[in-house]
């Protein structure tokens, strides 16, 4: 493997120093490092943070791969600055067993773009009714320790509890999607002021809400582990704040378009913004990015949710819920949290890899940028300006919210483990 020196970067914001790059792992940073086989990437000006890490990716496969694959998937990821991903188990087969988890997780070695962590269902066909192959899936060679019906809520309080009292055995975390299906029957977009005015059948906070509050007391009351994904409203901040305040083991994530985007671009009747849970208000929204600051919410995660174009060029209600996310995250971040003076780079790298990594027990990810730690890193160019062209995704759909809109920031290069994944900006 070559060496690879990284001349004039700001480590996490901070220090310009020169990083060595060799055999896999950092190997020197100071000022005036000298390597002559090695390749020099020259990055004043640019930001060097360790490798991210989503906690909540759909890469599709197996069974949608018209959507998406986890080659693809981690190409995107990587193109995003991603160097491990966590692949949510709504697949087709689900991912309720060691033979499906354990697909996923080879489809990622060999992908090569970023590690592939599969998370395994909580009920079987996360139908909501029996326990998944918790066990078995952790003991597998994917070595899973995230378990989530995502993209439907676990309702039923018992088996909820048994998850939590099961998953304790092996440290494990249970990742609920926060959704009571009474409430949200037909649901549209979020209930209020816009819902009404369009007609549109509303998804109440308090949907969302009920099920965090049950879901806390009863992390607290097996003491378990227990993860908030996509937390999108500002009575969900106040509960798991609470819940942090009398020393439980829960954790929370927001989406980047939830810290950017409003109920009132539904006015559009776009399907490109229906999501699931749905975007919330203004007022929701800066809640969500102060309680991302002061550590409320823990971390950041994509919710990439790939869909194809026929899915989404269509009639409102009949649209897929979800966007894509890997590619635009970190520039959605840095115009939201940096730019507003709510986070510092060192805040990004806590909340997109420290963070992330340690909820979902990922070893070699999340690791700061030291002498002797794995090489999994990124530079960014925070100064960097342009509009958002899904044409140019290395996802394979292009439902972003974002075409057109200028973001700031992009992602210069990427290195797995000492390889580089990208390299100017464009994939290797």
């Amino acid at each position: 493997m070559s060496k690879i020196l990284i001349r004039g970067a700001k480590i996490l914001g901070g220090d310009v120093a020169d990083v060595l790059i060799d055999g896999g792992t950092v190997a020197g940073i100071g000022t005036g490092i000298e390597a002559a086989d090695a390749t020099v990437v020259e990055a004043a000006g640019q930001i060097l943070l360790p490798g991210l890490v989503d906690l909540h990716t759909h890469l599709r496969e197996p069974g949608r791969e018209d959507s998406e694959t986890v080659l693809t998937g981690t190409r995107a990821a990587a193109a995003g600055g991603f160097t491990a991903v966590h692949a949510m188990a709504n697949t087709f087969p689900v991912a309720d067993t060691a033979g499906v988890v354990e697909q996923v997780w080879r489809l990622g070695k060999e992908s090569g773009y970023c590690d592939v962590q599969p998370i395994g269902a909580v009920t079987v066909g996360l139908e909501g009714k029996q326990l998944a192959e918790l066990g078995a899936m952790h003991d597998s060679a994917a070595g899973v320790k995230v378990f989530s019906d995502d993209g439907k809520c676990v309702d039923d309080a018992v088996i909820m509890r048994r998850a939590l009292e099961y998953v304790k055995a092996f440290d494990g975390v249970v990742a609920q999607h926060a959704q009571e299906p009474r409430l949200t029957e037909g649901a549209q977009m979020n209930e209020g002021t816009v819902s009404s005015e369009l007609g549109l059948v509303g998804w109440p906070a308090v949907a969302e809400e009920s099920i965090i509050a049950r879901d806390v007391l009863l992390a607290a009351h097996v003491d378990s582990r227990v993860h908030i994904c996509h937390l999108s409203t500002a009575g969900s901040v106040e509960i798991v704040r609470w819940a942090k305040s009398k020393g439980w083991n829960v954790t929370a994530e927001v989406t980047p378009h939830h810290l950017l985007l409003t109920d009132e671009l539904v006015r559009s009747y776009d399907p490109v913004y229906k999501v699931n849970p749905p975007l919330r208000t203004e007022a929701d929204v800066m809640a969500l990015r102060e309680a991302l600051a002061d550590g409320t919410i823990d971390c950041v995660a994509t919710d990439h949710a790939p869909h194809p174009h026929e899915d989404k060029d269509c009639e409102w209600a009949a649209a897929a819920m979800g966007m894509v996310g890997l590619e635009t995250a970190l520039s959605v971040v840095q115009q939201t949290m940096v730019e507003t003076g709510l986070l510092d780079w060192a805040g990004v790298a806590d909340r997109m890899s420290f963070r992330p990594a340690a909820i979902g027990r990922l070893d070699g990810h999340g690791r700061p940028v030291s002498v002797g730690e794995p090489a999994n890193l990124v530079l960014v160019d925070p100064a960097y300006r342009g509009a958002v062209d899904p044409a140019g995704f290395a996802s394979r759909s292009r439902n972003t919210p974002y075409e057109g809109r200028e973001l700031p920031g992009r992602v210069t290069h990427t290195f797995l483990r000492g390889r580089a994944t990208v390299v100017d900006g464009k994939l290797t």
